[in-house]
């Protein structure tokens, strides 16, 4: 459950990797080099971080430590279809697990992804600006942002566009028009949580 991040004491690498959205390789790279403090389960290689080590580590870093405070996963949605974006912030929003933000073209995106250092992204392919392909290069060239999810939405059908944005970066394609909660499952599988419950 996503929950559990608020009274967890002691995390594992992995765990440490998804909240402060890096790699499992420069998690256990900052604990072998003293940045990150923690201590190894004894008899084994395992590495364990304390939750006060990993607080420090993540502010040093000027990493947010929101994902530690409350547990919920950041959802980023770009479209400039306003009604779409007001239908997609509402089944997050009642889904009670996210925090939402949204932007209405690639160059908002592109900052408010840095600032804002969401899960997933939902990014529609068509904006009035920069085209969602470019979006995804852009944070995909980023290595701190190498965790992000990006699920590309678009009208288009052609299978050669979508095959060119998954080779730019992103993780799923959603044609439109598609039901709203079928985006919701499919955001809860990208970030591996639990489905959720159908009312």
């Amino acid at each position: 459950m996503a929950t559990t991040n608020t009274t967890k004491t002691v995390f594992t690498t992995g765990e440490a990797a998804k909240i402060c959205k890096v790699s499992q390789q420069t998690i256990i790279r900052c604990f072998d080099n003293g940045t990150l403090k923690g201590f190894r389960v004894p008899g084994s290689r395992f590495r364990r971080i304390p939750r006060e080590h990993l607080y420090a580590f993540m502010r040093d870093n000027g990493i947010p430590t929101d994902a530690l405070e409350d547990g919920k996963r950041k959802v980023l949605i770009v479209d400039d279809d306003q009604e779409l974006v007001e239908l997609m912030v509402d089944v997050f929003q009642r889904d009670g697990r996210f925090e939402i933000r949204t932007a209405n073209n690639g160059f908002d995106a592109g900052m408010l992804v840095k600032e804002f250092r969401p899960d997933v992204v939902v990014l529609d392919v068509m904006l009035p600006d920069i085209n969602g392909k470019e979006v995804c290069q852009r944070v995909r060239s980023d290595e701190t942002l190498e965790a992000v999810k990006i699920i590309c939405i678009s009208g288009m059908v052609e299978q050669d566009k979508v095959a060119e944005l998954k080779a730019a970066g992103a993780d799923d394609f959603m044609q439109k028009p598609f039901a709203v909660d079928r985006l919701l499952e499919r955001v809860c599988e990208l970030l591996d949580i639990d489905r959720p419950a159908r009312v």
